[in-house]
């Protein structure tokens, strides 16, 4: 199993053996005017080896065993959320609020993914990603990931407020 490191090559902070993630580049500081708004660029990547959880035949077993598109998805909103995190306001964080994703290609147990994301611009408040999966020279999924910045304990309490 891989050690995780940056792109740097040192280790990174996570406790997830198969999986590294990529801190984001050019970050604005937080006391600039457009600190709501970061730079556009920004990018990361996450790269994991697919768990058996990770796939359709996990929910289905007449299903193969392949990697889901919710779990290709998963990350690459993991990627775009890590592109931004270091150039938000202290105490925010982004949530997802639409995906348009091709699932183009299938990968079993054990392949290396990574999906990759830049942010590319914004519609209305919300910051739009470029997105790609890849395993090895594959692509095997593209598109756009839209999140929203918010702060999180207000927002965990609207989301608790609508358990009733």
């Amino acid at each position: 199993m891989r050690r995780p490191t940056t792109r740097s090559g040192k280790r990174a902070t996570s406790d997830k053996p198969a999986h590294r993630l990529h801190n984001a580049k050019g970050s604005m500081p937080a006391s600039s005017p457009d600190a709501i708004r970061p730079k556009i660029g920004l990018e990361a990547s996450v790269e994991l080896a697919v768990p058996f959880e990770w796939t359709i035949r996990r929910y289905d077993p007449t299903l193969p065993a392949v990697l889901s598109t919710p779990a290709m998805i998963g990350m690459m909103e993991l990627a775009a959320a890590q592109s931004v995190r270091d150039a938000l306001p202290p105490g925010s964080i982004t949530v997802g609020t639409r995906v348009e994703v091709d699932h183009l290609k299938a990968v079993t147990v054990g392949a290396i993914v990574n999906a990759h994301a830049r942010l590319s611009g914004y519609k209305g408040r919300f910051l739009v990603f470029e997105t790609v999966a890849r395993s090895g020279e594959d692509v095997i999924g593209r598109g756009r990931v839209f999140r929203a910045i918010v702060e999180p304990t207000r927002f965990q309490s609207v989301a608790e407020s609508r358990q009733r």
